[in-house]
């Protein structure tokens, strides 16, 4: 029996051994290999900075007036007995736009205008006969009071009937005529829109911390959706001199010429504040940068000396991508502007770096998935 049981134990303790050195060898076999194994690279693409030339700009959007623009309407009901102007007709200031009835208005002028020469001429023998003494002071002041009082009645009257006639207040292109010959309207009624687009006016807001870059005469560029490849000139006229309590922003005015009259008011625009240039800036791809809410970062591609013991291919350096901190101060379009974390002459990767780590080894590739298409695919 103890000789069965010595056996037993001898056997358990050669399997049991067994298992521990094959796993130490498989472990010592393991490390071999692994530290023998050459470090994997990864495919990205790459890029070199170069010093350029960086215009700053102050984006914004609003919607376009016109410097003169109201709906000519009557001041007075009535019923519409001419009518001068077309639809879309260039007019100037102080054309006759509309002729409203004016028959019984005219009617009690001439009436007016007829028992003035007789009043003037009562008034004249009041003033002689007041000379000799024949008539009292009152009776001179009653005359001249009927006289003053038929001189308010015609210029009412003329006044009464020139506010039936609708002018032009200044030059301009006449729209979409709502009135038509005989109609009755009712007082204050738009008849049609009258807009001068010699030039128009944009208003906008701009952040308080951007009030420093703007003055009044500088330049910007106006771009809106039906000529979305033509920029229209525009300066800056006015600055509000107060800024927003609430929200933090100042109003801006800018003037925009329309020689070529294609624009129109109401049409939404974007616009660029045009800043002085700035030289020997740091650009770079914003696809290359990752943006974290500890701060921006993008990996420098170095060449180093692989490590000793790493089997290596024939090149006697490799590129290794090290992770490194920078501070962005512009972002425009495709590209950022970096003031500080970079300098010209460096490589950076622009695409692939989801896969990096500090000290990754890299491959640089051709890729042109990252290129801007020329138009947009068609669904």
């Amino acid at each position: 029996m103890k000789k069965w049981t010595l056996s037993m134990l001898l056997l358990v303790i050669i399997i049991f051994g067994s298992v521990i050195g094959f796993n130490l060898f498989k472990q010592k076999m393991m490390g071999q290999y692994f530290a023998n194994m050459p470090v994997p690279s990864f495919p990205v693409t790459t890029t070199e900075i170069t010093s350029q030339d960086w215009t700053p700009r102050i984006a914004a959007i609003g919607f376009i007036e016109p410097i003169q623009g109201i709906n000519i309407s009557n001041e007075s009901a009535g019923i519409v007995r001419a009518i001068h102007f077309e639809s879309g007709q260039q007019v100037k200031a102080g054309d006759t736009l509309l002729e409203f009835d004016a028959d019984v208005e005219k009617a009690n002028l001439r009436s007016a205008q007829g028992r003035l020469p007789a009043v003037k001429a009562n008034l004249e023998r009041m003033r002689q006969l007041f000379a000799r003494g024949s008539v009292s002071r009152g009776q001179l002041d009653d005359a001249q009071a009927s006289y003053q009082e038929l001189l308010g009645q015609v210029d009412s009257l003329k006044a009464t009937i020139a506010r039936r006639t609708v002018l032009a207040p200044f030059d301009g292109v006449m729209g979409i005529r709502n009135a038509f010959l005989g109609q009755y309207l009712n007082a204050g009624t738009d008849i049609a829109r009258l807009e001068d687009i010699s030039q128009f006016r944009i208003r906008f807001t701009i952040p308080q911390t951007r009030i420093a870059d703007i003055a009044v005469g500088q330049s910007l560029n106006i771009f809106v959706d039906a000529y979305p490849e033509t920029p229209f000139e525009g300066e800056i006229t006015a600055i509000e001199p107060q800024i927003n309590p609430d929200s933090g922003v100042v109003q801006v005015q800018a003037s925009i010429p329309n020689k070529e009259g294609k624009l129109r008011s109401g049409m939404f625009a974007k616009l660029d504040v045009q800043l002085p240039t700035q030289t020997a800036q740091i650009l770079v791809p914003q696809q290359a940068i990752n943006f974290t809410l500890y701060g921006q970062t993008v990996y420098v591609v170095e060449e180093q000396q692989p490590e000793a013991g790493k089997e290596q291919a024939a090149d006697d350096t490799v590129l290794v991508a090290t992770q490194r901190v920078i501070e962005v101060a512009e972002r425009e379009e495709d590209y950022a502007r970096v003031i500080k974390g970079l300098k010209a002459g460096e490589t950076i990767v622009t695409s692939g770096q989801v896969r990096l780590s500090n000290g990754s080894h890299v491959k640089p590739v051709e890729d042109d998935a990252l290129d801007t298409p020329e138009s947009a695919p068609q669904l």
